[in-house]
């Protein structure tokens, strides 16, 4: 089975590529659905947080305030890293357990984690190939806005906060640009999509 990493900066698109990935018939895990997994109440990843950043990261019923523990870290590299070192090893775990069941279920197929710090944290490391999805940064901040409600100042600050666009782009095996639109992306992704079933097909 082909393993595909799939990132991009926030706003830029990667939701929308891993949903055609996903129609076309790839495999498609989203991350942010085991971030929140692992941390679910009575996980030791929830017990770690709380020793980590005391109490005040919970609800009143137990469970994790991510818009807390977000605003904790956001601007305090120690305290995001030290999210990281814990988060991260359990994300990897997880998605290693699906991607073996993945490939049991079809030895040659393509699987895809999408993940937006998959290179940040190394995770990338642990893929055949990685996609990088990127757009223009007029057009990164204009959606960042209109999805989140932002002010221009608030956009420019959280996306400030990533590695930038650019950089990421130097460790794409392939890229898609989606600032021309929906309909456009999709027949980027598509074009993808086919390389990786050839590959996934030579590999397997």
């Amino acid at each position: 089975m082909l393993r595909v990493g799939l990132t991009g900066s926030i706003a830029t698109g990667k939701s929308f590529v891993a949903g055609v990935l996903k129609e076309l018939g790839c495999r498609v895990l989203d991350a942010d659905e085991l971030a929140r997994k692992v941390v679910e109440p009575g996980t030791p990843g929830l017990r770690a947080l709380v020793e980590s950043f005391g109490v005040g990261i919970l609800r009143e019923d137990g469970s994790l305030d991510r818009a807390k523990l977000g605003a904790e870290v956001f601007s305090d590299e120690a305290r995001r890293k030290l999210l990281n070192s814990i988060l991260h090893p359990l994300i990897f775990a997880e998605q290693d357990e699906w991607l073996k069941e993945r490939e049991l279920e079809d030895p040659r197929g393509v699987a895809v984690v999408e993940a937006a710090l998959m290179i940040e944290s190394g995770g990338h490391l642990r893929f055949d190939k990685l996609i990088v999805v990127h757009c223009r940064p007029a057009m990164q901040l204009e959606r960042l806005m209109a999805r989140n409600g932002y002010t221009l100042a608030e956009a420019k600050k959280r996306i400030g906060s990533q590695m930038p666009q650019e950089e990421k782009l130097r460790y794409a095996d392939f890229s898609i640009d989606t600032s021309e639109g929906f309909t456009d992306a999709r027949e980027k992704t598509k074009e993808v999509f086919y390389a990786l079933i050839s590959l996934a097909d030579i590999e397997g």
